[in-house]
């Protein structure tokens, strides 16, 4: 994926549906399309359909030269459009990188660290992504620190890496956050470790909501703290995510109170599921 970032402000992919199409209406495809790629990641189907319509417009301002519209189309290709358009992303990656272009250098960089519509060169993805994210491109840092992780750069450097993780956390990459989270914590920086999966899991990161539940279950960065770890594993529900509700029912039947039990429910916006535990942990008592 080219990662394409999300607009600024929040919402739902009905919100991104109509910041879409109030930028069509004047003509700002560009932000237009931005905003329906933002739905398209929440899951709209209909926000993905926008996408291809717009994709006309688009290129015709791409070839009239404007360089931001390239980098976006480019983006659009790599991710919407079947294989055989592919060649046509390439031209207009190219061109935009060439005009120091960050979003184009990180799709550029993209297309050669997987091989897609180009061969495979991962020396050309590293030096793409250098140079996006020392022009402030936070996924082009995020795929720069996973080269890093895979030892895919010509020099591997943990800190370099650490250093690329946090910066593309500042951008707004969430999944950075975890992977930061993981990092520490395989060194056993524990509470450094829980900062970031609770940075991630605030902002609906599953892995990271079932992290923070283990982190506060177990006492790992942190004093042991049952509510807390409750209050993710039952949010992790929200996700469609069932891994942690085995975890919050052994804690329930461990001797939690009811009111523990309680407000991690209203911590998690689940108070149905904090009374179906308290249920099962009177049953368990006997």
């Amino acid at each position: 994926m080219s990662d394409t970032p999300a607009p600024s402000g929040g919402g739902s992919a009905t919100d991104f549906i109509e910041r879409g199409q109030q930028a069509a209406a004047k003509g700002d495809w560009k932000t237009a399309v931005t905003a329906w790629i933002t739905g398209s990641n929440a899951g709209s189907l209909e926000s993905a359909n926008l996408v291809l319509t717009a994709a006309p417009p688009l290129k015709a301002q791409a070839d009239e030269g404007d360089v931001d519209a390239q980098a976006l189309l480019a983006g659009v290709m790599l991710d919407f459009f079947h294989e055989s358009a592919l060649p046509t992303a390439l031209t207009y990656a190219t061109a935009a990188a060439r005009a120091g272009h960050p979003a184009a250098q990180r799709t550029l960089g993209v297309m050669y660290r997987t091989g897609r519509g180009v061969e495979t060169d991962v020396r050309q993805a590293e030096a793409l992504f250098t140079a996006a994210a020392k022009a402030g491109d936070a996924y082009a840092a995020f795929n720069l620190a996973g080269m890093h992780i895979t030892g895919d750069t010509q020099v591997r450097d943990h800190n370099q890496c650490l250093r690329l993780l946090r910066q593309a956390v500042s951008g707004g990459v969430t999944e950075a956050a975890a992977v930061l989270g993981d990092l520490l914590a395989a060194v056993d920086k524990d509470a450094e470790a829980l900062n970031w999966y609770l940075h991630a899991a605030q902002r609906g990161h599953a892995g990271s909501m079932f992290a923070a539940g283990c982190s506060y279950r177990d006492g790992l960065g942190t004093a042991p703290d049952p509510v807390q770890a409750v209050r993710w594993f039952l949010a992790i529900l929200d996700k469609g995510n069932g891994d942690g509700i085995h975890e919050a029912i052994r804690l329930a039947k461990q001797g939690m109170s009811e009111e523990q039990i309680r407000t991690a429910g209203q911590l998690a916006g689940r108070p149905s599921e904090a009374e179906m535990l308290i249920s099962m942990a009177r049953q368990h008592g006997g």
